[in-house]
């Protein structure tokens, strides 16, 4: 087993999606990262199955959103949803979705709240992981551990030191480290030694997703072959007896299973028998299977740390917020951490970075947490408070009664939960110290609807460029400035904003985006992109100090104009 480097720029702590998704956006950078995790490697199990739209879009700045897209189901797989008694008894409800195959087609034809170069896909975070490690280990400035704990750590004004120790040998080492973040999951040793709690909601009992889950894990060669249903990749099953989900991982014979424990059945075995026995509950009929894992977890957490780390020490993931699954969003959640954090430590570690950057995270992201969590509680309380009809089974009229009345709601739920485009884009940091807002009011933030907006603290609205490339393919990895304005007036500015930029050490890019509407739609000559894809300043560069503007995105401007928005209505 390789020992960790003494010495690295940023040790993360998890190799989750945030920690590789950390380290992707460190050691792109040049950034000296040193990733451990106490397992032996990337995830074995299913674990999320749920990659939201914006999350793709994440992984198309990296490259890796075709790479990504191609695995998991099979290309021609429908990504349905639909609701049954039981998995081979009635179907109550389906919401169709087009298979992977599809997604660039419907997506090219989507606008509103759809305007992205990327839907969301149905895949298995253990196929996530095994791309974002390949790829982040690949960079040079990156060094990947497994089989490695954190056991303490202590904080200098000028480094972190960390004990970290070998989970097989039991020897120890230290790493010193200008900055540690704990991506280390709800058991966070970082975010327990730093002393900070969760806060929020946490014991909720619910007749679903509320309480004590089992996971199971299973190959079952013949499923599709008995199930008298067109394929879905997510079955519920929706029952007095059994309530549970089922998500299809490969497409062919592998398959997720998570049912809640009755209050009665919580201390019992949960060996692979006993989870034969509550799939075929679920299913309504025998079917041979093959257990591969059985887990146990617990539903109805909505819980966000009081604090998101200080000084050298962060924390961000799971370590920061837990969820209850309902809308798929605790992975999601964790990758935007990331996202956010990635550049932000970068230009700290080289010396680029005002004091107020760095902060600037916790403030904008623990924001985005409590929203999160809130909405996933939300979906849990809906669905899980939702109890079957006891007749929902029966022949007759009073079953079909039953079972109408369970559609009926259903169908419009599954709608409300998995299309969520206000969720999903509508991420929102207004208030932060170094977004520049103007007067323009944001959009209500409604989890059904995105109105695509360059109102400064939002996602940089979306546009099909002439040669049928995503805007967001012609952005730098960086800093970006979109030039709406035409004439030399527009070039001057442009050309104070690179020089302004390379004086604070910033790459900057300027995409020139003269395409009908793209005024209209961005509302201004020029928006500022910052490197997470997030507006951090437009207006129309009259009368613009750009150094100053550069000081409050970069965190060198914390004075008491910027707090009330002075400068922004200076630079609007």
């Amino acid at each position: 087993m390789t020992r960790p480097p003494a010495k690295t720029s940023a040790l993360v702590v998890g190799s989750g999606p945030c920690g590789l998704m950390l380290a992707l956006e460190l050691g792109r950078r040049g950034v000296s990262t040193v990733v451990v995790d106490k397992k032996p490697g990337t995830a074995v199990n299913p674990q999320a199955n749920a990659t939201q739209a914006r999350t793709m879009e994440y992984f198309r700045r990296l490259g890796l959103a075709e790479e990504i897209r191609a695995l998991g189901l099979p290309r021609d797989y429908p990504t349905d949803i639909a609701y049954f008694t039981r998995y081979a008894g009635y179907e109550l409800a389906r919401f169709r979705l087009p298979p992977s195959q599809h997604a660039s087609a419907v997506a090219r034809s989507s606008s509103g709240s759809w305007s992205t170069p990327e839907l969301p896909h149905r895949v298995s975070q253990k196929f996530v992981e095994q791309v974002l490690q390949r790829h982040a280990r690949a960079l040079p400035s990156n060094s990947l551990h497994y089989g490695w704990q954190l056991r303490s750590f202590s904080e200098a004004a000028d480094a972190v030191t960390a004990v970290i120790e070998s989970v097989d040998t039991g020897e120890q080492s230290t790493v010193t480290a200008d900055y540690l973040i704990g991506a280390d999951g709800a058991r966070s040793t970082v975010r327990n030694q730093l002393g900070i709690r969760y806060g929020g909601e946490t014991g909720v009992t619910r007749d679903f997703f509320g309480g004590k889950m089992v996971a199971v894990y299973f190959r079952a060669p013949d499923f599709y072959q008995v199930i008298p249903h067109s394929k879905s990749w997510m079955y519920w099953a929706f029952n007095p007896q059994r309530r549970s989900w089922l998500a299809a991982v490969n497409g062919r014979d592998e398959f997720a299973f998570h049912t809640q424990l009755k209050p009665e059945e919580e201390g019992a075995d949960l060996g692979h028998d006993r989870a034969r026995e509550f799939f075929f509950q679920a299913m309504g009929r025998p079917l041979a299977i093959e257990v591969l894992a059985v887990d146990t977890w617990i539903a109805g957490h909505a819980l966000v740390a009081e604090s998101f780390g200080r000084g050298r020490v962060h924390i961000a993931g799971d370590a920061a917020h837990l969820f209850t699954p309902a809308g798929g969003l605790g992975y999601n959640t964790a990758v935007e951490d990331a996202m956010n954090l990635g550049w932000k430590l970068a230009a700290a570690v080289k010396g680029i970075a005002g004091p107020g950057l760095l902060p600037s995270y916790a403030f904008e992201r623990r924001k985005l947490g409590i929203r999160n969590t809130g909405y996933a509680r939300q979906f849990a309380n809906e669905i899980g408070n939702f109890l079957p009809d006891p007749a929902l089974e029966r022949e007759g009229p009073e079953g079909e009664a039953a079972r109408k009345a369970a559609g009926e709601f259903l169908n419009a739920y599954i709608r409300r939960e998995f299309d969520i485009p206000g969720i999903t884009f509508g991420t929102r940091y207004d208030g932060s110290p170094v977004i520049l807002s103007d007067s323009a009011p944001p959009p209500e933030d409604a989890a059904d609807k995105y109105v695509p907006t360059a109102s400064p603290g939002g996602r940089t609205p979306h546009l099909w460029l002439e040669d049928g490339k995503s805007l967001y393919d012609a952005l730098g990895f960086d800093w970006n400035l979109l030039v709406m304005g035409k004439g030399k007036a527009a070039s001057s500015v442009a050309g104070a904003f690179q020089t302004a930029a390379g004086s604070f050490g910033l790459e900057l890019r300027v995409v020139e985006l003269h395409l009908p509407g793209a005024r209209d739609l961005y509302e201004a000559d020029l928006a500022l992109i910052r490197p997470d894809q997030i507006v951090a300043w437009r207006g129309s560069g009259e009368d613009l100090d750009v150094n100053a503007l550069f000081r409050v995105v970069t965190g060198h401007e914390t004075g008491a104009a910027q707090q009330t928005g002075g400068l922004a209505l200076t630079f609007r």
